[in-house]
């Protein structure tokens, strides 16, 4: 059931539990995230950056993709399609190809710019129906060409933002896209709590939601979190599962080569990774 990302938010501040946002690149990744969340009856975001979004071909692809699976599986538990870190352009292409959530990431721009840019988009989301996520604070790490250094973001800059009407906002404080470095220092929880007293019953977005230790992510969540972004993890189990059936030379065995029989470790890999996280989060049963 494809809606916007509002209720379903607001239902996870309200409960103390987070919704996960899966990013997608295929029909396999959308197929798995669907039947897994469908399975435990946990309300869901596919995230699609804009990379991956011309990977797929376009927007419109993508949309039309996940709504016809969506139908076509029978699911019923809600499900936002999401842009993730868009940019201006990329945020009203997306409301345009028909997807029902999505986020401007402006931490970029100076904080003049990011409020002129989110205040315009929020408006424009809105008048559609489609949920919006802004962000305060770069993330650390590289996502599709975009360095951030995860700097902590101002308080009262993410309450400046969350005023604007926005339906979630996600803000940095020391998290990292990617395979977190040895080195790394951890979440900041004294930035979150700070954040979350300035921008009250907003639902916070925790970016780079792979490799943060579980207590952590507890943690976050009992602060205000509702709604943690997973890509990486996801993207290594299925590398994995998909070398050890190669490794083990089942592609040569029979029509191991077939596409739907080389992909499906993988798929099923993905399948795993989404049911340890929609557990961890706690929105199981919550649809």
């Amino acid at each position: 059931m494809l809606v916007s990302a509002t209720e379903m938010l607001k239902k996870a501040k309200a409960g103390h539990y987070a919704v996960g946002q899966f990013n997608i690149n295929n029909l396999e990744w959308t197929k798995s995230i669907l039947l897994q969340a469908q399975e435990m009856n946990s309300p869901v975001i596919l995230g699609v950056s804009e990379g991956a979004g011309k990977y797929m071909t376009g927007y419109k692809t993508v949309a039309a993709m996940v709504k016809a699976m969506d139908e076509e599986l029978g699911i019923t538990v809600p499900v936002a399609l999401h842009l993730d870190h868009g940019s201006y352009e990329g945020a009203k292409a997306c409301i345009e190809a028909g997807f029902t959530s999505i986020m401007f990431d402006g931490s970029h721009y100076d904080i003049e710019e990011n409020k002129a840019k989110t205040e315009e988009l929020v408006k424009l989301a809105h008048s559609k129906g489609v949920s919006i996520e802004a962000e305060v604070g770069s993330i650390g790490g590289e996502e599709d060409g975009v360095v951030g250094a995860g700097e902590c973001a101002d308080p009262d800059e993410c309450k400046t933002i969350a005023d604007l009407g926005v339906d979630m906002l996600a803000a940095g404080i020391g998290n990292i896209h990617g395979q977190y470095p040895a080195n790394w220092a951890g979440l900041s929880f004294e930035t979150l709590d700070a954040i979350q007293q300035k921008t009250g019953e907003m639902p916070l977005v925790l970016h780079g939601g792979s490799g943060i230790p579980e207590e952590m992510v507890k943690k976050a969540i009992t602060l205000g979190v509702s709604k943690v972004n997973v890509n990486t993890e996801c993207q290594l189990s299925f590398a994995d599962a998909t070398r050890k059936y190669i490794e083990a030379g089942k592609d040569l065995q029979g029509k191991g080569f077939d596409p739907r029989k080389l992909l499906a470790p993988g798929a099923e890999a993905i399948r795993e990774t989404v049911k340890e996280k929609i557990e961890l989060f706690g929105s199981a049963n919550q649809a």
